[in-house]
């Protein structure tokens, strides 16, 4: 599939999902990654680590290719032609040889490497480790009793042991990666002097992985201690003002990774490299012809090296790749920027999405409470008007209960003169004996009264409790008559006397 062929819409959903996860970690070209996911079997796992630790080469695609290239039959009239002509061969176009491939290395210490065999082989020499142990506690005894044997038995056997093992370890304690690197730049500075020289501080595997996300160039140096080239390949070549100048210079984007082969991690890293020779530097690069994944190696320094010759074969190799790389960068800013740009124009969607959303919830809330608003008066306006109506229907239906006023020949009479809230003055003969309630019903009904409207029968409007809005006052003294104690209005006002109606307010409630 070409960069120019290709389409996202010919992908399924799982597949352009699939695509979306493995671009957002390796962040490779679309076209490239669609490659190896059909490679893969469109499996994100198993494409991620191809990505990262390399892909090894299919044997059917080179067989393919083989036989692609393989040369057409030659006819009899050809291989007549081509005796005749001395066997003149036709020139053959150059084809380009492979780079060999430069694995990932993830090193593990050497103190991590426990072995444990299992539960039935290690019950069934559980008898011998019983006797080994009898034995070793017997020839501790025995050397306890008599401590010159030992003594004598080392000066036959001790120079061997001593040799064997001096030659079996280098004593070296195994570190992490970064404590590693840090441990070989403090040697090398404290064997060779102070250096310009910026090795990366980490483990080759972080390196690796710098170098192919920014598309460096890689460059490792590997040395042997005991190779005899060292000390003047260090002195004369990599510490040399042209060497330091040309690694540290930003233009070239080279990230420099060395390490010592009595190290485990620098041990791995030389024979994945196919080191044959100390010292070795090797240049490291990501090639997309060669592979959309991988690592290659690009070039290989062997042996002492002058520093020209060490500057010129790095300028090659460099050189040649690094118009590749350009492209290769080039290209992954561009997607970068597309992404870039497309997430803020979903981050300015998804804002202006979130902007209607709220919008629409104000808006939603406003009508709500504009309809509750408009409930709640068309209720309020409904209770007022069915408390106007029971408020009628009481007065009409407590008229009819109201007694006439007494005679002039009536005894146990009381005059009061009530004065309205209009001003008007009412005088009115009540009964001694009457309640104070049925005064208060007098000038609730007053109007009722007055106008005759109370000749029709009216019942009592349900579910209806009449408060009174006003308070009967005496004005001089100041007394109120209220409804909360029982009295008459005979043992309340006597057989006479002036009352003054005052309205009551919602704040004289409160």
């Amino acid at each position: 599939m070409a960069d120019s062929d290709f389409d996202p819409s010919q992908l399924n959903e799982n597949q352009q999902e699939a695509l979306g996860t493995y671009t957002a970690v390796t962040n490779q070209e679309p076209s490239a990654a669609v490659r190896l996911l059909e490679r893969s079997q469109w499996n994100v796992q198993i494409a991620i680590a191809k990505f990262f630790d390399g892909e090894a080469p299919d044997p059917v695609e080179e067989a393919r290719a083989s036989l692609s290239a393989s040369p057409a039959p030659v006819s009899q009239s050809a291989r007549r032609e081509t005796l005749i002509n001395g066997f003149a061969r036709s020139p053959r176009p150059h084809v380009r040889s492979r780079l060999d491939p430069a694995p990932r290395i993830v090193p593990q210490p050497e103190n991590q490497n426990m072995y444990r065999p299992p539960f039935l082989l290690r019950l069934l020499f559980t008898p011998f480790n019983l006797l080994y142990r009898l034995l070793s506690g017997s020839l501790s005894l025995f050397t306890y009793l008599f401590p010159f044997l030992p003594r004598l038995l080392a000066g036959s056997s001790g120079g061997r042991a001593q040799s064997r093992g001096q030659r079996d370890t280098t004593g070296r304690r195994p570190l992490n990666p970064r404590d590693t690197a840090a441990r070989f730049a403090r040697e090398l500075e404290e064997e060779y002097g102070h250096h310009d020289l910026s090795f990366f501080e980490n483990g080759y595997a972080q390196a690796y992985d710098l170098a192919k996300k920014d598309l460096k160039f890689l460059l490792v140096v590997l040395l042997s201690p005991e190779h005899d080239d060292t000390s003047d390949f260090v002195r004369s070549t990599l510490l040399s003002s042209e060497v330091v100048s040309y690694i540290n210079d930003p233009a070239n984007k080279i990230i420099l990774w060395a390490g010592s082969v009595q190290d485990s991690e620098a041990y791995q890293v030389s024979t994945a490299l196919n080191c044959s020779k100390f010292p070795f530097a090797a240049v490291v690069a990501h090639i997309p012809q060669d592979s959309s994944t991988s690592m290659s190696t690009i070039a290989r320094i062997t042996g002492s090296t002058p520093p020209s010759a060490f500057v010129a074969r790095l300028q090659s190799a460099i050189s040649q790749h690094s118009a590749t790389l350009e492209r290769a960068r080039a290209s992954r800013n561009e997607q970068q920027a597309t992404r870039n740009l497309r997430e803020e124009q979903n981050s300015a969607y998804e804002r202006s999405l979130a902007q209607d959303r709220e919008r629409t919830r104000q808006r939603r809330e406003e009508e709500e409470a504009r309809l509750r608003a408009e409930r709640e008066a068309r209720a309020q306006a409904e209770a007022a008007e069915r408390r106007a109506r029971n408020f009628e229907q009481w007065k009409l239906w407590r008229a009819q209960s109201i007694p006439p006023e007494p005679t002039m020949l009536a005894e146990e009479v009381s005059r009061v003169s009530v004065r309205m809230p209009s001003g008007e003055r009412v005088v009115r003969k009540f009964r001694a004996e009457a309640d104070m309630e049925e005064l208060y019903a007098f000038v609730e009904c007053y109007d009722i009264l007055s106008s005759g409207r109370s000749s029709a029968e009216v019942g009592e409007p349900a579910n209806y409790t009449h408060i009174y809005r006003f308070r009967l006052v005496s004005p001089l003294p100041r007394i109120v008559y209220d409804l909360n104690g029982s009295g008459t209005i005979g043992s309340k006002i006597g057989r006479s006397g002036n009352i003054l109606v005052e309205p009551i307010d919602d704040e004289d409630e409160a």
